[in-house]
């Protein structure tokens, strides 16, 4: 086990197209910052061919370890600087590597031991929404709330309180075309609304993993996530990627009813733990 360096990236992208996706988050964040800065560990097997990667910086995301592996891995996290907010994977490569390191991390703010990886079917088996569109940067006065929301929703914290990087990854989505919205006249009759938000939140090797799904409290039980996330589908595959995933925790059972429903299936079971 060793740290990986520019000169490994031909070994790791051939890990990652062995499990593109589970490794959609990992590929995305070697992309955008690189190997460099001891982010990427690596294990080789005797005939020097990686099989085991860990991404670790900001996030632990750990992939292909075996038990042995596991070991090695967290003792080498143990042994540097912790960068890691949380960690995030594979059921059986996190929490695997949580017992490991838990009595000198821990304890954890939370578990989240059971998410369903779930990846889109053939066919869409709801009719999208037709009034779902790609957002554009005009519509950030209403985008950027919504997704405020969602995030204290899902996460329990205010985004904005310590500066702007929020508000800069949102605007980001939109400018990528990643962010998928149904507007509607407002509440109070003054303006519009987003009642319907879903983002393309991770993107690398062909796979487009969804992010960041919100309708307004107000609105939801009314059909307008199933036949929104359909339309977001549709679109993502028409302009995004082929291959749409995402993970879901397995107590919103809304949430996972309205999945399955447009056509999603799990393919695995993901753990996110907050540190």
């Amino acid at each position: 086990m060793r740290s990986l360096g520019s000169s490994d990236a031909e070994a790791v992208l051939r890990f990652f197209e062995s499990r593109p996706v589970d490794a959609v988050l990992a590929r995305v964040a070697v992309e955008d910052m690189g190997l460099s800065g001891h982010r990427g560990i690596g294990l080789f097997d005797a005939a020097n061919e990686l099989t085991g990667f860990a991404w670790d910086w900001g996030n632990v995301i750990p992939l292909g370890f075996d038990a042995a592996g596991l070991d090695l891995l967290a003792e080498e996290l143990l042994g540097k600087w912790r960068s890691a907010t949380s960690m995030v994977g594979p059921s059986d490569q996190v929490m695997g590597l949580w017992e490991r390191v838990e009595s000198q991390w821990g304890p954890a703010r939370e578990i989240r031991r059971r998410q369903h990886s779930m990846v889109m079917g053939e066919r869409l088996k709801t009719a999208p929404d037709p009034l779902v569109r790609q957002a554009e940067l005009s519509d950030m006065p209403i985008v950027f709330p919504a997704s405020v929301a969602m995030y204290i929703e899902e996460v329990g914290q205010d985004p904005t309180a310590f500066g702007n990087a929020y508000e800069r990854r949102a605007e980001g989505l939109v400018m990528r075309g990643h962010t998928f919205i149904r507007t509607a006249p407002a509440a109070d009759g003054v303006g519009e609304r987003v009642v319907f938000k879903a983002d393309v939140g991770a993107l690398a090797g062909g796979v487009a993993q969804i992010q960041g799904v919100w309708v307004p409290p107000d609105l939801r039980g009314r059909g307008i996530a199933t036949s929104g996330i359909a339309a977001s589908v549709a679109l993502i595959r028409e302009k995004v990627a082929s291959t749409v995933s995402l993970y879901v925790n397995d107590f919103n059972e809304p949430a996972v009813a309205v999945y399955r429903k447009v056509g999603f299936d799990a393919v695995g079971e993901w753990t996110t733990i907050y540190i």
